[in-house]
C-alpha cells in the first residue's frame, strides 16, 4: 500500500508540474503575508493536503503539501540540497550565518537551514505564503537558535525596495528547483545577482528535464563563478556553489 500510495503522489506530482509549466502565474492576485498565527497562514484556495515526513538535523520534519499548487510541494532539488546541508554543515559554517531561500515553497529547505542554526529568510510568492509560514512555524517554533521570517519576494520586482543592499547582506542564497520551463528565468536571475553581495555564496539544487534548463545554466556561468558540488543520478538533480563575477 505504502509502494502503490509512493507511485501515486510521483504522479500526481508530474501531473502539476506539465500543469505549472504551461501556465503563467497571474501575479495580481498578491494576498497579505502578515497574518498573527499559524492557523490563519493555511490556505483556503486548497482542497486537499498530505503530509510528508522527513528527518534532518536530528528532528523529524511534517511537510504539509498540496498538489494543488507547483508552490506546495517538496521537488527533489530540495532534498538534495537539505541532505547536502546537513551533511556539511560545519564545513559551510551555517551557525549564525544569514541565509535567504527563494522560492522556498512549502519550507523544508528554510526549515532545516534554520535547524542547523542559521538565521533564515524564507520567500516566495504571495498565494504559497500561508503554507510555508504555517510549515516553518509548526517545525521550527521554540526548537531553533533564530526563528525564520517569511515575506513575498517576486522575481526581479521592487529589489531594492524590498530588499535594499544596504540593509540585507546574506551568508547564502538558497534555490531549489527554482529553474523548469515557466515565464521568469530573466527576472529570476536578476534577483540573484541582486542579493549578492561580496562573501555570498549562492547554493542552487535543480533537476535536469528540459533544454531551457541548460540554457539557463551557461547563461548562469556567465556572471557567476560555478562549481558542481554533487550530482544525485536517481533524481538527475545536479547542486552547484556559486559566487557573483565582479570586475
Amino acid at each position: 500500500m505504502s509502494s502503490l500510495r509512493s507511485r501515486t503522489v510521483s504522479f500526481l506530482k508530474i501531473c502539476i508540474s506539465i500543469h505549472f509549466i504551461f501556465l503563467p502565474i497571474d501575479l495580481n492576485d498578491a494576498g497579505s503575508s502578515s497574518l498573527p498565527s499559524p492557523q490563519k497562514f493555511l490556505p483556503t484556495n486548497y482542497n486537499s493536503y498530505t503530509k510528508e515526513h522527513y528527518s534532518y538535523a536530528g528532528k523529524n520534519i511534517i511537510i504539509q503539501e498540496s498538489i494543488e499548487s507547483y508552490g506546495a510541494v517538496v521537488w527533489p532539488g530540495a532534498v538534495a540540497l537539505c541532505e547536502y546541508l546537513e551533511q556539511h554543515s560545519t564545513e559551510l559554517k551555517l551557525q549564525d550565518a544569514t541565509v535567504i531561500e527563494i522560492g522556498a515553497g512549502p519550507g523544508l529547505v528554510s526549515i532545516v537551514a534554520s535547524l542547523l542554526g542559521a538565521h533564515v529568510t524564507a520567500t516566495d510568492l504571495p498565494d504559497v505564503l500561508g503554507n510555508l509560514q504555517y510549515n516553518i512555524f509548526e517545525n521550527t517554533h521554540n526548537c531553533t537558535v533564530h526563528q525564520p521570517e517569511v515575506r513575498e519576494l517576486v522575481w526581479g520586482e521592487d529589489l531594492e525596495l524590498n530588499f535594499p543592499k544596504s540593509a540585507y547582506y546574506y551568508d547564502f542564497i538558497l534555490a531549489t528547483d527554482v529553474v523548469y520551463h515557466h515565464y521568469f528565468l530573466d527576472k529570476l536571475l536578476t534577483t540573484m545577482i541582486h542579493l549578492c553581495q561580496p562573501g555570498t555564496v549562492l547554493l542552487w539544487a535543480n533537476k535536469f528535464r528540459f533544454s531551457t534548463d541548460y540554457e539557463f545554466l551557461e547563461k548562469f556561468k556567465q556572471i557567476f563563478n560555478t562549481t558542481l558540488l554533487a550530482e544525485f543520478p536517481e533524481s538527475t538533480v545536479k547542486l552547484f556553489k556559486a559566487t557573483l563575477k565582479w570586475d
